[in-house]
């Protein structure tokens, strides 16, 4: 069989560097540069001031352009969703952290946690109620799953509801809860006597509070509460019918996971880009830092890891839209990528020497708040010991 000759070949491209946007029909290419466009027109020029100051300012108005752009709960069917793949959701959040991974995370937890949750485990007339506001971002939701005391181990949560007559009663608190002081609903997992169950918390119920955590050195730019619940009287209908155990939230947590696979390859590859442009124009010794072996060691590493973990991504999307995806290959990417992206910001950091360290450029930033990203939605320890247990058949939890 005959090769095609040189000619034909198209250019090398540094961007896409194993031509990877040949795997994209034109609906995906249209949906990564439709949020592309926004997040560089609506995110990056601010960024650097809200990370500085540590707050997301306006974060009700980005969530209805969010709403606007079909971005919140797009892998949905129906009720206001976009019902894009998964492979566009996926591209989506990729293009999201490359901005911040607080934007990617308010993306996340709006639809892969809060409006995953009552859109497969919720009544219909639960559906009704909030999954169009939630879809258009007039409403926000935030996941009260984690606990001050209970993190990678959510079944020995504390927090309880309790039967009192027709109404439920919550008391507990939960903790690191993105969005928490800004939504108009809370998904809240509770232990009751038949198992853990998830109930529906309205923003106003009296007993129900949302401090907002300050001080945090990562996700500066992204709204992140405790939610404290103090006799919170709720109606038989505020719980979600069809979730029991503990297989609801973590099915939740899932869904979240595979957004993080894509998104920390955003994070890397803004990064990547970052050293990649100043190695060309930083000049030491009479020439570009580019030029210098060492210097294209680390570039080429970084471009390998990169589209290596893209790669990744896009073969976990097919598998989920095929209805194929397991758990623990969710697992496995959200190990490596997560892993891989902070060890490029790294690199990246030591290519701009003192330069990474500022706000001028994207580095610093998305390294620091990959250290987030890297223990939330299941630590590096737990992805672990999830493929240990896949791979061996040994519960090695416990």
């Amino acid at each position: 069989m005959s090769q095609p000759s040189a000619a034909k070949r198209p250019p090398f491209d540094p961007g896409d560097p194993l031509g990877l946007d040949d795997l994209l029909a034109p609906e995906d290419l249209a949906v990564r540069d439709t949020v592309r466009a926004w997040s560089a027109d609506r995110v990056l020029p601010e960024i650097a001031d809200w990370y500085e100051r540590g707050e997301l300012p306006s974060v009700r108005e980005l969530a209805r352009e969010l709403g606007g752009l079909g971005a919140l709960g797009m892998h949905l069917e129906g009720y206001g969703c976009a019902g894009a793949s998964a492979v566009q959701y996926g591209l989506a959040c990729l293009e999201f952290e490359a901005a911040d991974s607080g934007i990617r995370s308010l993306v996340s937890v709006q639809g892969s946690l809060a409006m995953y949750a009552i859109h497969r485990f919720g009544s219909e007339e639960q559906k009704q109620r909030w999954l169009p506001p939630m879809a258009s971002g007039e409403t926000i939701g935030c996941f009260g799953l984690t606990e001050p005391d209970h993190g990678s181990d959510p079944a020995g949560m504390r927090t309880r509801a309790r039967r009192d007559g027709g109404d439920w009663v919550l008391d507990g608190r939960k903790m690191w809860i993105t969005n928490g002081s800004v939504a108009g609903v809370a998904v809240v997992w509770a232990a009751t006597e038949d198992g853990v169950r998830g109930f529906l918390v309205p923003a106003g119920t009296p007993g129900f509070s949302a401090p907002e955590i300050k001080h945090k050195w990562s996700l500066r730019a992204s709204v992140t509460s405790e939610l404290v619940l103090d006799g919170v009287r709720l109606p038989a209908d505020a719980v979600l019918p069809q979730a029991r155990g503990l297989g609801g939230p973590l099915s939740c947590l899932n869904q979240a996971r595979y957004g993080i696979v894509w998104g920390a390859m955003g994070a890397a590859r803004a990064c990547f880009e970052a050293a990649l442009d100043y190695s060309r124009e930083r000049e030491q010794f009479g020439r570009p830092i580019g030029g210098f072996q060492l210097t294209q060691a680390k570039l080429a590493d970084m471009a390998v890891e990169l589209h290596k973990g893209i790669l990744l991504a896009h073969h976990l999307g097919r598998r989920m839209d095929a209805g194929t995806l397991r758990p623990e290959q969710v697992s496995f990417g959200k190990l490596n990528n997560v892993r891989e992206a902070i060890e490029i910001c790294r690199t990246a950091r030591t290519v701009l020497g003192a330069n990474g360290i500022s706000l001028e450029y994207p580095v610093m930033r998305h390294a620091t708040n990959l250290e987030s990203v890297l223990t939330y939605e299941g630590t590096v320890e737990m992805h672990q010991l999830v493929l240990g247990k896949a791979l061996t058949g040994l519960d090695a939890f416990r």
